[in-house]
Parts: C-alpha cells; sequence; structure tokens
C-alpha cells in the first residue's frame, strides 16, 4: 500500500494585528472577532489544553469573567493557552478527526498572530492504528507497554498517533528553543520519514526552565535534549539493571534527559560557577525544575540527576508524567 504523503504545515503569514482596548484594569488587551475566539476555543478544548484562568469555553463567542483589577494585572486571551504557559509554543498536535474538525484554524490564527515574526502551525498526527506488526513502513517502532498488558489507561495510555517528521520538516520548530529533530530516538538513522511521539507540555515545561534558570542568572545557550522520545523497541534494548525501566516515560513523548550546553562542546557546561562541571551542574537544572513546578503544578512530573559517565556528562530527567517522583540527588 503506498505511503500517505506527509502532512505539512505552511507557516502562518502575518496580518493586521487585531484592534487594542483598555481593559478594567488599564492593561492593554486585544479584541478579537468572535469567529477567531471560536476557532481558538475549540482548539482549545478539543486538544486537552487547559484554558487561562478567566477564560470560559461556550459554544459561540467565549467570554471572560470580570477579575478584580487589585488581583490580576492582565487577563490572558485563548491565544495564550495555544501558546502555552511559557508563551514559546510554536506548535501543536493535532489527531486528523481534530485537524478535519477545524479546516479554519490556520486562517484564525493569521488574525490572532498579527505582525508576529515567528509562525505557529498545527501538526496533524498519523493514526496510531497505523501502525502495523510493531512498524509504520520501514521504520520499526515496536509495541507499547499497553500492548501488551491490561496498562491501557492515564498515563500509561497508547499515544494517540504520531508525528511524521522527514528530512524536510525536521527543522519545523515546535517552540522558541526546539524543534522536531531534537525529540528523534537516537537509531535507524537512514529510515526516513521517522515517527515521533511527543506532547506539548514538555516542550512548555523545557521551555519554562530555560526562562528559569536565565531568571536567575544563569546563562542558557542551548537546552540539549539528550534523550526524547525512544521507541519501545529501541527502549527494550536498555531495559534490565542499570538500564531502562521498562514503562519508561520518554515512549510516551512527555520526558526528556536535558543538559545545558553554553561552549562549543556538546557537553554539560559549568553552571554553579565553580570552575568544574560536575553533578553539582545539574542539581542547578534540577532545581530550576523544581521551582517550575511549583509556579505550574499542572505541569508536575519526574524529576531525576543522573552523574557524568565516560560516554556522557551530567544530565537531568525531566517528564510531565502528571504525579511528582524525585530520584538521584537532589
Amino acid at each position: 500500500m503506498p505511503m500517505p504523503t506527509p502532512p505539512t504545515a505552511a507557516p502562518v503569514q502575518p496580518t493586521a494585528a487585531p484592534a487594542i482596548r483598555r481593559g478594567v484594569d488599564g492593561a492593554r488587551t486585544r479584541r478579537w472577532p468572535a469567529g477567531v475566539l471560536a476557532v481558538a476555543a475549540a482548539l482549545v478544548v478539543g486538544t486537552g489544553i487547559c484554558l487561562a484562568p478567566g477564560v470560559a469555553p461556550a459554544l459561540g463567542r467565549p467570554t471572560l469573567k470580570t477579575v478584580p483589577p487589585a488581583r490580576v494585572a492582565f487577563v490572558p486571551t485563548l491565544l495564550d493557552s495555544l501558546l502555552g504557559r511559557s508563551r514559546k509554543l510554536r506548535a501543536r498536535f493535532l489527531t486528523p478527526a481534530k485537524a478535519a474538525g477545524h479546516p479554519d484554524a490556520p486562517a484564525a490564527l493569521q488574525t490572532v498572530l498579527g505582525d508576529s515574526a515567528k509562525p505557529f502551525r498545527f501538526l496533524t498526527l498519523r493514526p496510531f492504528t497505523d501502525k502495523v506488526a510493531g512498524r509504520i513502513g520501514g521504520y520499526r517502532i515496536g509495541f507499547f507497554p499497553g500492548e501488551r498488558r491490561t496498562m491501557t489507561t492515564g498515563a500509561y495510555a497508547n499515544p494517540a498517533g504520531f508525528l511524521e517528521v522527514t528530512p524536510a520538516n525536521q527543522d519545523v520548530a515546535v517552540s522558541e528553543h526546539f524543534q522536531l529533530r531534537d525529540f528523534l530516538t537516537h537509531d535507524q538513522q537512514q529510515v526516513w520519514p521517522k515517527y515521533l511521539v511527543l506532547r506539548e507540555t514538555l516542550v512548555d515545561k523545557l521551555e519554562l526552565v530555560i526562562a528559569e534558570l536565565r531568571r536567575t542568572g544563569v546563562a542558557v545557550n542551548r537546552l540539549r535534549v539528550m534523550s526524547g522520545f525512544r521507541t519501545p523497541q529501541y527502549n527494550a534494548q536498555g531495559v534490565g539493571a542499570g538500564g531502562r525501566v521498562q514503562d519508561s516515560r520518554h515512549q510516551y513523548g512527555d520526558a526528556a534527559d536535558v543538559y545545558v550546553v553554553n561552549g562549543g562542546r556538546d557537553w554539560m557546561s559549568d553552571l554553579d560557577g565553580d570552575g568544574r562541571v560536575t553533578v553539582r551542574d545539574a542539581k542547578v537544572i534540577a532545581a530550576a525544575a523544581e521551582r517550575v513546578e511549583r509556579a505550574h503544578p499542572e505541569l508536575v512530573g519526574g524529576v531525576g540527576i543522573y552523574q557524568a559517565t565516560d560516554a556522557h556528562g551530567p544530565f537531568v530527567h525531566i517528564d510531565v508524567r502528571g504525579t511528582r517522583a524525585r530520584w538521584g540527588v537532589l
């Protein structure tokens, strides 16, 4: 059977920005056209994105609750929910059914984004059912834990689908600092297209960690993803004592092993200023992730610290599994 054409996501072209008015608290707010708000509301609800406080998802035109000026300085718009808590997301992932249900979304965002220089994309997932005998085409994926036992709900449910990554779209930005290729499994180097499971909430959390590090005076040129998505067949190669766990969160697209690179060498940088690269530098990243979770409890997950080996420097595991988990020397 011929392979389906990989989904393409044309960047949103800038248009005139919406009108600006003063809100009840004197802050600058935007008046979005009703059609734009309706499409944005449907996308927010349909993709499971949490609405910002004060936004009521209703059929037709969403409404903003009255918020006392003393408590809130700025009432977020539905667009802010699309851009994530970090306001740095540049893509959202939709199942084919949801993408078909919102054909006007790109046009609506043209109005919403105004003269923004950074395009926002909706990427359509290949359905999970396209995986046959552990593969999609020539790309080996394997079998998720839920396909082999009864653990098929909650955080261990099978993914809704896969992002199809090609040589042409691997550099598509999913956020300000991350691209699709940053999260690919590190095997089958010559096989294209590749398939990726990735959750927007993970990317959002990583962006917030970068912002938190910089807020506290830590230089971050790049937050390097050492390991993002791992296909089940790739993950299984390391299962065992000292290796990967069978139900690794990396298989669900909501985990990443990361470190900060500020120099020419692809290695953890000296973040605590002691002139050396040690596990204490990983603790700086872990502490930032801890503060992000306190500020955004909806992004709670795992934070683990790993020491250097001959193969890699120290790094930190960060995930958004939905429950708090900690390991390593925090």
